[in-house]
């Protein structure tokens, strides 16, 4: 039997990925000049003053921007009042858990006419304001992602470890050093590449700081990870989550170099030219996108008791469901066909419904930054440092995912009182 819990996010998860399909269509060379009908919605250029571009950059440039804000901007309010309407939902009897885990038709419909609403919204202020609160919402986002990610590599490296001691087999063992190895290999080669692409001899003194500061903190969170003492409390701590946040680590720092402004320029130069393909795709967010599909399907399908997931989602413990004013006989028993869907939130639900829809609709402002690279489409372009908060917050991200991993490590010696099995 496949349990309502999971079938619902799965069906929710599908959605936003659904979504993310069309925004990343709608970024494509040709859609613009569909895009262009719309009233209103382009009008001519955006003056530049940086030396190097076109005085004009052409609206088709950013055409696919403003429509991924319009797109991420539906989907983002549809979970947002998904999320005030199922706060406090105590089990699926409640008529809203009937909304929640149904009639999605009629959800799918409301979605779409509030984004294609939304497609008609004034550009004014609209896009600057929704600027500001897709940065703070992708940060969130990014920090709830990073619990997922921990949380994922604590899973793996145990359920191997686990399948490692009981068939005591070699190729479990073979394979876990392996995918370590593979990832630390991966986390060197691009702290090289970086530092040689991004940190010239001459100069280039943030980025040197970055590169090397990020990979001193990996190195420590790695050694603490094997230390006899964090052993001895977190017996299943090992080399592999170490690796896994190393990797992660030097992706932020990656990341957050591709969004400094004299590389911004540079892309600039290649976008405003005659030959040079509209759509605006770039390494780190096809990388980022990738993460985030992992991440949102881990979440939906993760149902561990003893996760850091549900722990995240508030979930409660799974429950036998029995219906005691209703007793079957044998015989009927018989009869009675196994539903292919199990109800198991008749008396608790496993997650926070009104946490769930809340994720979806951080999940869908950090898709907007990261598919318009977390520029604004309509910013000064005189003022390239607008792209600066984009750096200090992929950079920051990077800081507090090797705190939250070195603090679960460290957290069982420190809080003995408390149970991290």
């Amino acid at each position: 039997q496949i349990k309502k819990s999971i079938v619902t996010r799965i069906m929710y998860a599908f959605i936003l990925l659904l979504g993310t399909i069309i925004a990343c269509v709608l970024l494509s060379p040709g859609v613009e000049q569909q895009l262009k009908r719309i009233p209103d919605f382009c009008h001519g250029g955006a003056g530049s003053g940086v030396a190097g571009i076109e005085a004009n950059v052409q609206c088709e440039i950013f055409v696919g921007y403003k429509a991924v804000y319009r797109i991420c901007c539906g989907m983002s309010l549809f979970f947002l009042t998904f999320s005030l309407l199922t706060i406090n939902v105590k089990n699926s009897r409640d008529p809203r858990a009937a909304i929640h885990n149904g009639f999605w038709v009629f959800k799918i419909a409301a979605m779409v006419a509030v984004i294609v609403g939304a497609f008609y919204i004034p550009e004014g202020p609209f896009t600057r304001m929704w600027f500001i609160v897709g940065s703070c919402g992708a940060f969130c986002f990014i920090l709830i992602q990073l619990v997922l990610l921990i949380d994922f590599a604590h899973s793996w490296n145990e359920s191997w470890v686990e399948k490692m001691e009981k068939e005591n087999r070699k190729r479990w063992y073979i394979a876990l050093l392996s995918v370590t190895g593979v990832n630390y290999i991966l986390s060197f080669t691009a702290a090289v590449l970086c530092y040689n692409i991004y940190a010239q001899p001459e100069g280039c003194v943030l980025n040197k700081f970055f590169i090397c500061f990020n990979m001193l903190l990996c190195v420590i969170a790695s050694a603490l990870s094997v230390l006899p003492r964090i052993q001895e409390y977190q017996p299943r701590s090992g080399l592999l989550q170490s690796s896994i946040m190393t990797l992660y680590t030097m992706y932020f720092t990656w990341s957050a170099m591709t969004n400094e402004p004299d590389y911004l320029i540079s892309i600039f130069q290649q976008i405003t030219s005659p030959t040079a393909v509209i759509i605006w795709w770039d390494a780190q967010s096809i990388v980022g996108l990738a993460i985030f599909v992992l991440c949102i399907l881990y979440s939906s399908i993760r149902s561990s008791n003893t996760s850091q997931v549900n722990k995240l989602t508030l979930a409660a413990k799974d429950t036998t469901v029995v219906d005691e004013s209703c007793t079957v006989s044998p015989e009927i028993a018989e009869e009675v066909t196994t539903p292919i869907v199990e109800d198991n939130e008749r008396d608790t639900v496993q997650y926070s419904y009104a946490f769930f829809h809340f994720m979806l609709f951080l999940a869908s402002l950090y898709i907007m930054m990261t598919l318009t690279n977390w520029y604004s489409p309509d910013a000064d372009y005189n003022a390239m440092t607008s792209k600066w908060p984009a750096v200090w917050v992929k950079i920051s991200s990077s800081w507090v995912c090797l705190s939250l991993y070195t603090w679960s490590l460290v957290a069982p010696m420190i809080l003995t009182n408390r149970d991290f099995t």
